[in-house]
């Protein structure tokens, strides 16, 4: 063999070398981060406590108490949930008069089918005899007055005048089976009320979202999960989405902030083979109390998860968002709670979440 043959097979060898050792770079780099196997993360599944004490090092964590746990539990388990009822402030209200006192088993067999007139919430409501207040009928309770309600607006829009005559067709047969008499307000002058309810709804709705996307590596989605459980986040109901939920006690509570991914990713046959570049956080302004802090727990998140996942937080033009643009909005959202204030339907109270639904 000839030195030029050599020498050739030599730079061959090394260009094949080069080739391999590409490819393998390429596949490592395009390979999405897996999640850590012997990480102590809560499982996606469970909760995660409060992101604050987490991220704030001179916070405690809190403590857990597995007896108190499980007495809260059994409560929970034990005690009926009450939802909030109907109110003047966004309900159209139309008593209903009885001769006599009505079973609450009569009433229920009553109740119309649907509780929806149109797109609007509809709802009858019976004064108890036995604690003197507005309640949902019961078996085995007995009332001696009734009240049906519809609700003026919601995010569907105002109430509009079919509704309002379906809701008076749906309590007109409540009342006939129970031989009351009902007493309907004006159908024009309520809908002119909910018209004004949807404006002032409409210029005081706020859905934020936050786009964290990754600078270089892709995401899988267990590399996701175990970093967003770390922050408090747990799975969600539908695939591609958790919930980081709320601190404060009480029934009906949306969670704080959501976290979604793509779908078709989470539902993959084999998830952690599958890239995602991108997440989401939002956060739905009225549905949540102004006690938690929402949007600067979403900063708080979405700075976390851009530090700890090398990601880049964005807007929807896919510029960086800025944190003096962060200040901004936050200013802009403490008016806007005012102004809910000022309304009786605080963000995040049973009448804000019900207005914004």
């Amino acid at each position: 063999m000839s030195t030029l043959q050599i020498s050739l097979a030599i730079v061959g060898g090394l260009v094949l070398a080069g080739v391999v050792a590409h490819s393998a770079w390429s596949a490592r780099k395009n390979t999405p981060r897996q999640a850590e196997p012997d990480s102590v993360t809560p499982s996606p599944t469970e909760p995660g406590g409060d992101i604050r004490p987490q991220l704030e090092s001179e916070r405690q964590e809190p403590g857990f108490d597995p007896e108190a746990s499980l007495d809260a539990a059994l409560t929970a388990l034990t005690v009926p949930e009450k939802k909030p009822g109907l109110d003047a402030l966004i309900d159209v209200i139309a008593p209903i008069l009885v001769d006599s006192v009505v079973s609450g088993d009569a009433a229920l067999a009553a109740m119309p089918g649907s509780r929806r007139a149109g797109s609007k919430p509809f709802a009858i409501e019976g004064l108890s005899l036995a604690t003197r207040a507005w309640e949902t009928p019961a078996a085995g309770q007995r009332y001696s007055a009734f009240q049906a309600g519809v609700q003026l607006a919601n995010r569907t829009g105002a109430l509009n005048q079919i509704e309002f005559s379906e809701f008076v067709m749906k309590a007109q047969a409540f009342a006939d089976a129970l031989d009351g008499q009902p007493e309907f307000p004006d159908m024009m002058d309520e809908v002119a009320r909910a018209r004004e309810l949807d404006n002032f709804a409409g210029t005081h709705d706020a859905q934020l979202g936050f786009t964290l996307r990754a600078k270089h590596t892709a995401w899988s989605p267990g590399y996701l999960h175990q970093h967003a459980a770390k922050l408090g986040f747990v799975a969600g109901s539908i695939p591609g989405r958790m919930v980081l939920p709320a601190t404060q006690s009480g029934q009906y509570a949306p969670p704080v902030l959501g976290l979604s991914f793509d779908t078709q990713a989470a539902m993959a046959e084999d998830p952690e083979q599958t890239a995602l570049r991108e997440l989401t956080l939002s956060l739905d302004v009225p549905q949540v109390l102004r006690v938690e802090q929402p949007f600067e727990r979403m900063c708080e998140v979405a700075i976390a998860l851009a530090a700890s996942m090398d990601g880049v937080i964005i807007d929807d033009q896919g510029q960086p968002i800025r944190p003096e643009a962060m200040e901004a909005i936050h200013a802009d959202l403490e008016q806007l709670y005012n102004t809910l204030e000022e309304r009786d339907m605080p963000a995040g109270s049973a009448l804000g979440r019900r207005l914004f639904s």
